[in-house]
């Protein structure tokens, strides 16, 4: 009975994981908890990977009668709308308010204006354009690989995003924060887990590739850390977005250097 009540209750973070940071339904739950939301974090990388199979189904299904090149266009979409934009919002939102802010305070300020300003736009066409071409150069080497790239990437990309949570301090207001439930230090049970769920993506790989994009990774998350405490001591919602954004763009450099 215990192990039913565990599975059910593992079930029950999945689902919460998946309404988070997804637009796909799932049942209402019932005596919702928001401790929940903070546990279910362990859940983030796995939800990735679920998004980068849906993503590469699209792929695979339009690469069988339009070019690669629209296939790719159309897999990008399919990632957006199952996000809802989520993480695209969160980078442009750090760029305008690093950009344009001079305060701590003028930066969550910034970031926090719902209004898009010229650091984010180019922020968001820079990266867009650059996830682009990196997934045409992929593709043009074999379709096989785009799929593991976007598996790898969709998955480990929300992995090191979300381990931020970890070891660094929330540092927005929680009383007007959507993710308050979230600004909880992550504990070593979800880290733990969250790591683990990014193995399963690695394991499509050689363990020299699978080595330099764990490598690539602890580099990319140290230098976020770095440069979040730099700016604002600590992280925010849309830093974790961001986070998501630039870390996939390093898996898909790092796989394309690799291939090549």
């Amino acid at each position: 009975m215990a192990f039913k009540s565990q599975m059910k209750y593992q079930w029950t973070l999945w689902l919460v994981a998946l309404s988070f940071f997804t637009r796909i339904k799932v049942a209402s739950f019932e005596n919702f908890e928001q401790r929940w939301l903070n546990q279910a974090s362990r859940y983030y990388g796995l939800v990735g990977l679920l998004i980068g199979v849906l993503s590469a189904i699209v792929f695979v299904t339009i690469a069988q009668i339009l070019p690669l090149s629209v296939a790719i266009i159309l897999a990008m979409i399919t990632s957006i709308i199952i996000t809802g934009g989520f993480h695209e919002d969160g980078l442009a939102d750090t760029w305008d308010g690093f950009g344009g802010g001079w305060s701590i305070e003028n930066k969550l300020a910034i970031m926090k204006d719902s209004r898009l300003g010229t650091y984010g736009s180019l922020a968001l066409i820079v990266t867009l354009l650059l996830k682009f071409q990196l997934l045409v150069e992929i593709a043009n080497i074999d379709s096989l690989s785009l799929v593991i790239a976007l598996l790898v990437a969709h998955c480990l990309s929300r992995v090191i995003a979300v381990s931020i949570i970890f070891d660094q301090p929330y540092v927005r207001d929680t009383d007007s924060s959507k993710i308050k439930p979230m600004t909880e230090q992550q504990s070593s049970t979800e880290l733990v887990i969250l790591l683990l769920s990014g193995v399963i993506p690695l394991l499509l790989l050689p363990w020299s590739l699978a080595s330099m994009i764990v490598l690539g990774l602890v580099i990319i998350r140290f230098g976020l850390n770095t440069w979040y405490r730099r700016q604002i001591g600590g992280y925010t919602g849309d830093l974790l977005g961001g986070a998501q954004q630039m870390a996939e763009l390093g898996c898909y450099i790092i796989l394309l250097a690799y291939w090549r």
